[in-house]
């Protein structure tokens, strides 16, 4: 069995030989670490540590501190921290940005490589980290990130794969390394500026698929007021919290028939799902959700929350249930 994960440095790595109890152990015996003791960052990171954060501790409201990433050598022989009965290898490197994963039903890992552009595809024999296939399916396409499969089960048809500025699908049998046909483009016109990432995903009876669209801003201060036509005509025609002017149709996990037809919002204010997928034992989806800046360090917390129909989880108003933000403090909504 293959766990892959995505590194920072444009390559990917496989988890590999992982043995179940041994890692139920590491989380049952590891640390828990609660409310102040719960913050901390990645040179405190180690298999076995838990953080346990609630809304209760938020920090205050503050100034934020800028942060900013680079990209630094691997050190020689520098590996990420497993847990017992896991190992690390290099699987491929030299990827100019990939930024999903998905694997297909003949266990083909099929790789979003949103800088160039372009899906790739990785065929891993079981046991080893070296691909034996490693070829382009699909180029030309728009900041690609979520990929997905249809019909659901071990012989699609297709292979969906979301861009930022709307969905394709090119047919597909266990197998293919290189699409056959050219993309159809069944979603167009979602909005691509600030937030690109879509993910796609299908509901479990395979009815519906599922779209992620992020915020067009941090936390809409672009936006009008007030909607066209007053807000009370909105309220009466828009799902709960849906936003308007830059922001329609945008910080809202999107539906569709497989065909891309009979669009409905599902859910509004989460501002950017960067992450969808199914919970095998209730159905539900669930998103993980990058939350608003510059209101502190820490505030608001990043979350993972499941997605319900017609909710809405707060953006741009609120944050992590009540809270308001303040720079829309007494907003009529």
């Amino acid at each position: 069995m293959h766990n892959i994960v995505r590194t920072a440095a444009a390559a990917l790595v496989v988890l590999a030989n992982a043995s179940a109890s041994s890692s139920a152990a590491e989380d049952g015996n590891g640390t828990l670490l609660k409310g102040k003791a719960a913050f901390g960052s990645w040179q405190q990171d180690k298999p076995g540590i838990r953080r346990l954060l609630t809304p209760r501790d938020l920090p205050p409201i503050g100034k934020s501190t800028p942060n900013f990433s680079e990209v630094a050598p691997m050190p020689a022989g520098a590996k990420p921290r497993v847990p017992p009965g896991f190992s690390v290898e290099m699987v491929v490197s030299g990827l100019s940005g990939p930024r999903a994963v998905r694997l297909a039903p003949n266990g083909d890992l099929f790789v979003a490589d949103s800088v160039s552009n372009t899906v790739r595809v990785l065929r891993i024999p079981s046991g080893s980290a070296t691909p034996t296939k490693n070829e382009v399916f699909a180029s030309g396409l728009y900041q690609p990130f979520g990929i997905a499969f249809y019909p659901l089960g071990p012989n699609p048809e297709w292979v969906y794969i979301a861009n930022s500025d709307g969905i394709v699908r090119f047919p597909y049998k266990n197998g293919d390394v290189a699409a056959s046909g050219k993309p159809e483009q069944i979603v167009g016109r979602i909005p691509w500026v600030h937030h690109w990432t879509r993910d796609v995903v299908f509901s479990p009876d395979g009815k519906r698929l599922l779209l992620s669209v992020g915020s067009g801003s941090n936390v809409a201060l672009d936006m009008f007021l007030e909607p066209k036509g007053g807000l009370q005509a909105w309220i009466r025609s828009a799902p709960l919290g849906a936003a308007w002017d830059t922001e329609e149709r945008r910080a809202d996990v999107l539906s569709y028939d497989p065909d891309g037809k009979n669009e409905k919002i599902v859910a509004t204010g989460l501002r950017n799902c960067a992450g969808i997928t199914i919970q095998p034992a209730t159905g539900l989806p669930w998103c993980v959700v990058n939350e608003r800046d510059e209101l502190g360090d820490n505030t608001p917390f990043e979350y993972a929350t499941a997605v319900k129909d017609n909710a809405f989880y707060g953006w741009p108003w609120y944050y992590i249930g009540s809270n308001e933000d303040p720079r829309h403090k007494g907003a009529s909504v």
